[in-house]
């Protein structure tokens, strides 16, 4: 049994993406982390990045609104991205509160640096499942790998899952858009991934705005869920809106936990408590 299966056994696992909702303020952050374990989430994840090698030079120069007044995209980059100083109190206050952490890395020098907090597991983000050299990087871990599937083709899915083996892997369906709309969901993509990989575990990173499609998802068979989490919607970022603010991440986990009692087995079966209506009502055993 892997790391996976372990975690998923008896229950769905809850990953709350706090990503890069913080806006670079390390109390936002860790306000979020306490809310995540309030909720009842199992893990919180963050992005990480190397601005200079993950955003296109293209876009570097480009002007934009920001809570700081205008500035360049690279450097709005630089001013939201976390360094050492933040992530050593995140990982101290993530043990101190018994939550899992762990950080979607965009660049090979961000995976290294995440390396060194022991994370139990790497999560490659939908944007870079086609990037084979940071693949190379997150397979010299040796760790738990978690993919997102978003804005790739099932050959692409092939590609990735055969080059990091289904050993050890989770499988994440999604729609990458921000928030995406439900007639695109396309939820039942499931049922293939689980005939497909059947030695991965299947989950749904969501980024939609409700929350029964996560509840489906899970009804599908999905034994991962990850949903964004932010303190407020109306705050600013751009992954706020596809979020969800910390009493609808509660109750979320909570009709899960309600779903997953009600699911049962494949058979049938008459419950005592039935078997006493029986024989009150019925005129014929």
């Amino acid at each position: 049994m892997n790391f996976f299966q372990k975690i998923t056994k008896n229950q769905t696992f809850f990953i709350a993406e706090i990503g890069i909702n913080h806006n670079g303020n390390i109390d936002t952050a860790l306000k979020l982390i306490e809310s995540a374990k309030l909720a009842g989430c199992d893990a919180v994840k963050f992005q990480k990045r190397t601005p200079e090698i993950a955003t296109p030079k293209s876009s570097w120069d480009v002007v934009r609104d920001t809570p700081w007044g205008k500035m360049k995209y690279i450097e709005y980059k630089k001013k939201i991205e976390f360094g050492k100083k933040e992530y050593d109190l995140i990982n101290k206050f993530c043990k101190k509160n018994n939550i899992l952490w762990t950080a979607s890395c965009w660049d090979a020098p961000s995976v290294k640096f995440i390396e060194k907090y022991k994370v139990k597991f790497h999560k490659v983000p939908s944007a870079c499942i086609t990037d084979m050299s940071l693949l190379k990087e997150f397979k010299k871990s040796k760790k738990p790998i978690i993919i997102s599937t978003g804005m790739s083709t099932e050959k692409q899915i092939k590609r990735v899952v055969k080059f990091l083996s289904q050993k050890n892997l989770s499988i994440l369906h999604c729609n990458s858009s921000y928030p995406a709309q439900s007639h695109q969901l396309n939820l039942r993509y499931m049922e293939k991934l689980h005939k497909m990989f059947n030695k991965s575990v299947i989950g749904y990173s969501g980024h939609e705005m409700n929350l029964s499609s996560s509840i489906a998802a899970v009804v599908l068979g999905a034994k991962i869920i990850e949903r964004h989490i932010t303190l407020d919607r109306s705050m600013w970022g751009t992954d706020q809106q596809a979020s969800i603010e910390p009493l609808g991440f509660a109750r979320l986990i909570k009709d899960v936990r309600a779903v997953e009692k009600s699911l049962g087995k494949p058979i049938k079966i008459v419950y005592p408590e039935e078997k006493k209506i029986m024989l009150k009502l019925r005129k014929y055993l």
